[in-house]
């Protein structure tokens, strides 16, 4: 997890006589008092050039209120607190935690050779047993990075030692990742729920199915590569490995069950589950494996620390940014520019699908949920989307995002973990962004997907 620190802060993405372009414009808009341009200028520009995140969104808001002077810039302050003063916040830091134990507690190996046993006999079997394992690591960690830093290290030397090309062993390491954020628990998740007022619970619920349709065109996806470039299958299916390794990873198999069945049933709530989770992560690496050493621990509470901070961080730069444009009507603005396809849910969702697909590309999905929720959420809900459909919705393009340059967040971290050039990443993810947007299609269009769940639990 600590990985996701290298999204706050990169080298600049543009050369210096951009740039230096693109400062003079801003300084042109500030100029000329057309202060919201100046802001979204100003904004951008800081993240071309490699400023980390938190302190673009704040500083650049910062100057605005400077230039503007119509509030006091204490006011600045005071909407950055109020944006990671909510309860459900609370969650995000135990769900780091946990996914930190179990990627340093043995958690991960033992997952990974279960899935191995499972599903190794298929035709490239082991880019199968890697959407798998991302699925059951999915639901314990609910982010991402902690699934391409942590099953990533160890899925891409499997395929690497068994003889499969490095990028396609590379792409569908960081494919399969984006699996984690969509079935519960999921870190954005609980961003959007905090941001539109709709239950957390809810929304992990609505991510299920889609998780397991994103596996499932993943897989179709391997099958036909396996097919064209002549992948055979990795081990034969053997009743007593599965039982063995079914075993060994048994209690592992259970963290899941105990975050998804708790929260399902109404056992606890999502920040009471997150707490579950480390108690129960906890005492599988410290007691009952013992690979959890103190040394261990308090680099893993180091890590976690590091990482909440600059979630935190970003959370409440995006908060003043998202109070600036709401206080600006940029929301109804919006809401008025796609008002002819008010009638329309079918235009209004692709508007929107292209709009996050892009925002993706270029901005981390914490601050771009932030920002956008306030401002296209009211479009969806005009048009008659439900609010829990949309969230899903977001999240889904969002991860496509962490695929795509120049964020390309996933893609980042996985060249550091295989030291593979992030142009080889790039190379090797392609070919599987075609069923992730398939699979945003069919969720997308398909409400009963996200919703039917939902639904039938929550009535």
């Amino acid at each position: 997890m600590s990985h996701t620190l290298t999204l706050t802060r990169r080298g600049a993405l543009v050369p210096p006589i951009v740039a230096a372009l693109a400062l003079l414009g801003c300084l042109a808009l500030a100029l000329t008092e057309h202060y919201l341009l100046f802001l979204f200028a100003l904004l951008f520009t800081l993240l071309l050039l490699g400023v980390p995140i938190a302190v673009s969104l704040a500083g650049s808001c910062l100057i605005y209120v400077l230039l503007t002077g119509r509030v006091p810039d204490v006011v600045v302050v005071h909407r950055m607190i109020n944006g990671v003063d909510s309860f459900p916040l609370l969650a995000i830091p135990f769900f780091i935690l946990a996914g930190n134990l179990m990627n340093n507690g043995g958690i991960t190996t033992r997952i990974f050779d279960f899935a191995k046993a499972l599903m190794g006999w298929m035709r490239g079997g082991l880019g199968h047993v890697n959407v798998g394992a991302s699925i059951v690591f999915s639901g314990m960690s609910g982010a991402a990075v902690a699934d391409a830093g942590g099953l990533g290290t160890i899925e891409i030397k499997a395929m690497r030692d068994a003889g499969y090309d490095q990028e396609f062993a590379v792409g569908i390491t960081a494919a399969s990742s984006t699996i984690g954020p969509i079935i519960p628990p999921s870190l954005p998740m609980v961003i959007y729920g905090v941001m539109a007022s709709v239950s957390v619970g809810q929304l992990f619920v609505a991510g299920l199915l889609p998780g397991l349709l994103m596996g499932g065109v993943l897989m179709l996806m391997i099958f036909l590569l396996a097919r064209r470039r002549g992948y055979q299958r990795d081990a034969a299916f053997s009743v007593p490995v599965l039982g063995r390794t079914f075993k060994r990873a048994f209690l592992s198999l259970l963290t899941p069950v105990i975050i998804v069945g708790g929260i399902m049933t109404g056992a606890f709530t999502p920040t009471e589950a997150a707490i579950a989770a480390v108690v129960y992560a906890l005492f599988l690496g410290g007691v009952v494996y013992r690979s959890l050493t103190w040394r261990r621990l308090l680099k893993v509470s180091m890590e976690t620390i590091e990482t909440t901070a600059v979630i935190l961080l970003i959370v409440a730069g995006a908060s003043i940014f998202a109070w600036i444009l709401t206080s600006n009507q940029v929301t109804q603005h919006v809401v008025d520019l796609l008002g002819p396809f008010a009638d329309n849910p079918i235009a209004t969702l692709i508007i929107i699908n292209l709009v996050l697909i892009v925002v993706g590309c270029f901005m981390e999905t914490i601050a771009a949920i932030t920002i956008l929720v306030p401002v296209l959420l009211p479009v969806a809900v005009a048009s008659g989307v439900d609010p829990v459909h949309f969230g899903v919705i977001m999240v889904l393009n969002l991860m496509i995002g962490l695929l795509t340059p120049p964020v390309g967040m996933v893609l980042y971290v996985l060249s550091r973990v295989s030291n593979v050039s992030f142009e080889q990443c790039m190379r090797g993810t392609l070919p599987f962004l075609v069923p992730l947007l398939i699979a945003l299609l069919l969720v997308t269009f398909v409400p009963a997907l996200s919703l039917w769940l939902p639904t039938l639990i929550y009535r």
